[in-house]
């Protein structure tokens, strides 16, 4: 057995998806990196927005059947963070996705498996090939068993909420100021930093967040700020 074949049973081990069509798999992990350095044509790209369209819809179905008192304004909000780069990258990394990409020496050697954008667009391919592979139940499935129980509890907990926005609506409010975000610290390697942030709020309030994106650090920090002020009106 080919050590790809074995990287490939590894994949759908994860997905609790094996696929028909094992060509299909590859293209959807090959970056356009690797097909560019190899010369080939195929790559992820044309699956991924394909993938994009799935997730969207199978989101949909399932915040419509579960949460049927929601207004659809607030199904919107939820939607757009479950099919966000940030969430599916969290997703991507909980499976190790990163290490079954196929990328070029340059994407490789400046840590392309660890970048969030990169591995957002990989999972959206890779849906779409489970997609075109099985059909749209078992689409539906392999998405609801890899999201379902996170969804619930991120809704549970309101980890949707834009942290940022709804703190600064609040500051505005009641110290008419903004917050102030500044980054401390980078700790670790250049391909898999963790990024520590400070906010300020007008020299009241200091809190510090801590995420492997300056943005994901920033909002680590409001989510804590908010916490201390929720008791503010």
């Amino acid at each position: 057995m080919s050590n790809d074949q074995l990287r490939y049973e590894d994949l759908e081990e994860l997905l609790f998806y094996h696929f028909k069509n094992r060509s299909l798999l590859t293209e959807a992990l090959t970056h356009r990196s690797y097909s560019h350095e190899k010369k080939t044509k195929t790559n992820y790209e044309r699956l991924e927005f394909l993938g994009d369209a799935v997730l969207q819809l199978v989101i949909t179905e399932y915040l419509l059947q579960r949460y049927r008192d929601y207004d659809e304004g607030t199904l919107s909000k939820l939607r757009g963070y479950f099919v966000s780069e940030g969430f599916l990258s969290i997703i991507a990394n909980e499976i190790g996705l990163g290490r079954f990409v196929l990328l070029g020496k340059g994407e490789k050697a400046s840590g392309g498996m660890f970048k969030d954008s990169l591995l957002c667009d990989i999972f959206e391919s890779l849906v779409a090939a489970i997609y075109r592979d099985g059909g749209y139940d078992i689409a539906r499935e392999t998405i609801i068993h890899l999201f379902g129980k996170r969804i619930d509890e991120d809704i549970s907990s309101n980890s949707f909420i834009d942290a940022k926005s709804e703190l600064q609506k609040l500051t505005q409010k009641v110290y008419g100021a903004l917050p102030e975000y500044n980054v401390l610290r980078e700790v670790g390697p250049e391909h898999n930093k963790t990024f520590v942030v400070e906010l300020i709020i007008e020299g009241i309030l200091h809190e510090t967040g801590e995420g492997k994106s300056k943005k994901s650090a920033e909002k680590d920090a409001a989510i804590k700020a908010l916490s201390r002020l929720e008791h503010v009106s």
